[in-house]
C-alpha cells in the first residue's frame, strides 16, 4: 500500500489527479485515507454529519478500472469530496441539519452528485450545516443537529454559516474539495473565516434539483476548494442547464484562463473605506498588503459606491415570503419547536405573516438592483471587498450583536451590503485567503456581472501566484 503522505491531504485537484495518474498510488488508497481522516477528524470540528467510506471504495475501485484502460475522465476523476447535507444522496439521510428532518432519506440524487459522479469524483461524506441554512434566522452558532461548527484554525471560534461543514472539512484537509450553497452569505462567510478558497456562481448556472429549498429564487450551489483553479475544474464539472431546476440558466461552463484578460487592463472598483474603517483594526495590515499585491500587477483600482437600495430589507422580505411557503408544513405541524435554536423557531413562525404585496414589492425593487447593477459593470469590470470585516466569532457570541469596527460607524457604507446585493442580483463572487489577523485567516471577495466566472478564476489565480495564503494549514492538522 501506498504511503500517503500529510501533504496529500492539502494537494490540489490537478497534483492528486496526476498522481493517480502516475501510479504513485490508487484511487482506493486515497479514498481510504480521506475516510479514515474524515472521520477521525470531522467530529473534531463538528464538520461531519454522515461519512460514505462503502460508497466512496466503490466508486473508487471503479476508477481505478478507469485509469488502468486509460479511460480518463477529466480531473476530477478519483477525487475524494464532500457535500452539504442539503443535498439528496439516494437511499443515505439527509437531515438539513435539523432534528425534524434526521431520518429524511429520498431515493434520488441530487444534480450536482450525479453530475461529478460523472466526471469520476469520489464521494466520502455528507457535511454539516446549520439547521435548514439557516431559514428564519438564528442567533447562536449552536443553530445545527451536529452542534456549533468549529474553525480549524481555532475550535473556540465559528466555521462560519450555513455551510459550516464544507468550509472546516476543506480547510482541515478532510476532502479535496466540497460542495456548499449560499442563499445570502453562506459560502462567502465560512470561506473567508476557515481560510478557504470558495465560489458562489451566477443563480441558475448549477442546477439545485435534489438540494433543500430555503429560497427558490436565491439559493444557489458553488465549490469551497484548496484555490481558484480549482474551483474553476469543479465548476465546470457541475454546471450547465437541467429542466428538474426552474430557476436552471440553461447555460453550461467552461474553465479557460487561458483566454482571460490581463489583470493590468481590469478596472476593479472598491471602497476604500471598507479596508481602513469598516474592516476590524486587527485586519487592517492584512487587507492592505492584499490591496498592494493587487497593485503589483498593475490592476486599476477605482473607487465606486453601490447603487443605492435597501438591499437588508429587501432581500429578507423576499427570504421570509419564500421561506414561509417552502416550510409552512413544518410550522403548521408543531415540529419547528424542535430546531434548536429560538430564534430561528420565531422567524420561521413570523414569516408566515409576510403579505403578497410586501413580496411583489420587493421583487420589483429587486429588478431594479439587477438594472443598476448592469449599469455598474459598464464601468468597471469586478467589484472588490472583504469577505468579512475581520476574523471568524468565537462560537458563544451572539451572532446579532453589533457591527465590528471599533468606534463610531463610518458615515460612508461602503460596500457593507455587497452579499444581500450579490445575491439579489444574482451576481458571482470569488472568496480568496488574504492574510490572518493574529492566528485566525481573513479573505477577500470578488464579485462580477453574470457568468463572468471566468474573469473572477483569472483574478484569483493570478492573486494566488502572487501569494500563498491559500497554502497555509491550520496547526495541528
Amino acid at each position: 500500500m501506498a504511503d500517503i503522505g500529510n501533504d496529500v491531504f492539502f494537494a490540489a485537484i490537478p497534483e492528486l489527479n496526476a498522481r493517480l495518474k502516475s501510479k504513485e498510488f490508487s484511487a482506493q488508497e486515497l479514498a481510504r485515507a480521506f475516510n479514515s481522516r474524515l472521520v477521525q477528524l470531522g467530529g473534531r470540528y463538528n464538520a461531519l454529519a454522515l461519512p460514505l467510506p462503502q460508497q466512496a471504495l466503490r466508486q473508487a475501485r471503479d476508477v481505478d478500472q478507469d485509469i488502468k484502460r486509460e479511460r480518463l475522465r477529466g480531473p476530477l476523476q478519483g477525487i475524494p469530496y464532500g457535500v452539504k447535507d442539503l443535498l439528496s444522496l439516494a437511499g443515505q439521510p439527509t437531515t438539513w441539519g435539523a432534528k425534524p428532518y434526521a431520518g429524511q432519506v429520498f431515493n434520488y440524487n441530487a444534480t450536482v452528485i450525479d453530475k461529478l459522479a460523472g466526471v469520476g469524483a469520489v464521494l466520502a461524506g455528507k457535511l454539516s450545516m446549520v439547521e435548514l441554512a439557516g431559514g428564519g434566522g438564528y442567533r447562536y452558532a449552536s443553530a445545527s443537529l451536529t452542534g456549533p461548527g468549529l474553525n480549524p484554525w481555532d475550535r473556540t471560534r465559528w466555521s462560519g454559516g450555513s455551510s459550516s461543514g464544507p468550509a472546516a472539512a476543506v480547510a482541515a484537509g478532510l476532502v479535496a474539495f466540497a460542495i456548499g450553497s449560499e442563499t445570502s452569505g453562506s459560502i462567502v462567510t465560512p470561506a473567508s473565516y476557515c481560510g478557504v478558497t470558495a465560489l458562489r456562481p451566477t443563480y441558475g448556472l448549477v442546477s439545485r434539483y435534489g438540494a433543500m429549498a430555503l429560497s427558490w429564487t436565491l439559493d444557489k450551489l458553488g465549490p469551497f476548494a484548496r484555490s481558484a483553479e480549482d474551483c474553476g475544474l469543479i465548476l465546470q464539472a457541475i454546471a450547465g442547464g437541467d429542466s428538474k431546476d426552474p430557476g436552471s440558466a440553461g447555460k453550461s461552463f467552461y474553465y479557460t484562463p487561458q483566454y482571460a484578460r490581463p489583470l493590468k487592463d481590469l478596472k476593479i472598483g472598491y471602497a476604500p473605506v471598507d479596508f481602513s474603517q469598516w474592516a476590524e483594526p486587527a485586519a487592517r495590515p492584512a487587507f492592505d498588503a492584499a490591496l498592494g499585491v493587487l497593485r503589483q500587477t498593475g490592476i486599476r483600482l477605482v473607487e465606486a459606491k453601490l447603487p443605492p437600495f435597501p438591499y437588508g430589507a429587501v432581500l429578507s422580505t423576499i427570504l421570509a415570503a419564500e421561506q414561509a411557503s417552502i416550510f409552512e408544513p413544518l410550522i403548521a405541524s408543531g415540529k419547528v419547536e424542535e430546531l434548536a435554536d429560538a430564534a430561528q423557531i420565531a422567524g420561521l413562525k413570523a414569516s408566515l405573516e409576510v403579505p403578497a404585496k410586501d413580496y411583489l414589492k420587493a421583487m420589483r425593487v429587486r429588478r431594479l438592483i439587477q438594472e443598476a447593477f448592469s449599469r455598474l459593470f459598464t464601468e468597471v469590470d469586478v467589484l472588490l471587498a472583504p469577505g468579512r470585516p475581520g476574523p471568524a466569532t468565537p462560537i458563544d457570541q451572539p451572532l446579532d450583536r453589533g457591527g465590528p469596527a471599533a468606534g463610531a460607524a463610518p458615515a460612508d457604507p461602503g460596500f457593507r451590503s455587497i452579499i444581500p446585493a450579490g445575491n439579489l442580483a444574482g451576481l458571482p463572487a470569488l472568496v480568496l485567503p488574504c492574510g490572518f489577523a493574529g492566528n485566525l485567516p481573513l479573505g477577500l471577495q470578488v464579485v462580477g456581472a453574470p457568468f463572468s466566472e471566468n474573469l473572477l478564476l483569472a483574478f484569483g489565480k493570478e492573486f494566488q501566484a502572487r501569494t500563498d495564503w491559500h497554502k497555509r494549514r491550520p496547526p495541528g492538522v
